[in-house]
């Protein structure tokens, strides 16, 4: 399968779950292509299968501030287009969810159907999401997903609460690598930080 992942970045819990999951996804032998404004800070590594398309933002005089919505937007109709996208996973519903469902509709124009999944982290339902020019968006672009998902029931709770979404919201949780990040055998480590126990 071909799929997108957009997300944030940063350290943050939406982006490293983002990477972390299209790492894994690539690592079954997917083609993930992430789209951001920067290459996700846990994608440091050379990983097959796994692709960056930078979003590029451009300055007028006329804008204050960058339209990274509509760039977003722009680099997924590329995006889905040249790599033949089968699916977006957006993390964050704003403004990702938003610039997915408009790349969606700019796509089904020209007789390509692609799917878009959601994925809802915390303070873009909790927090910002909450903000009286964000909300009707948030709402819209929610139940525009094909499918959503929030990384616990509480935010799940909250964003059929706060928004009023009739739609189903799986919750899928946080995870973690247990290959990866277990308890050391060894208790050096744990002897020189804490010493007295």
């Amino acid at each position: 399968m071909k799929i997108g992942i957009t997300c944030y970045p940063t350290y943050g819990g939406s982006g490293v779950v983002a990477t972390e999951l299209g790492l894994a996804l690539a690592k079954l032998g997917h083609e993930v292509h992430f789209v951001s404004y920067e290459i996700p800070r846990r994608l440091n590594r050379f990983v097959e299968n796994v692709f960056f398309h930078e979003v590029e933002m451009s300055t007028y005089p006329l804008f204050d501030n960058p339209l990274y919505t509509l760039a977003l937007t722009s680099k997924m109709i590329e995006v889905i287009e040249y790599e033949n996208l089968d699916l977006m996973h957006v993390h964050y519903a704003i403004p990702h969810a938003v610039s997915a469902y408009l790349a969606k509709q700019v796509i089904r124009k020209v007789n390509k159907n692609i799917k878009f999944i959601t994925t809802l982290h915390g303070t873009d339902i909790t927090l910002v999401g909450l903000e009286p020019s964000f909300m009707p968006l948030v709402k819209f672009s929610i139940e525009e997903s094909d499918g959503v998902t929030a990384v616990s029931r509480f935010l799940k709770e909250k964003t059929l609460t706060n928004y009023n979404i009739q739609k189903d919201i799986e919750v899928i949780y946080n995870f973690i690598d247990t290959e990866v990040y277990k308890p050391q055998e060894s208790t050096a480590f744990r002897n020189h930080i804490a010493p007295n126990g």
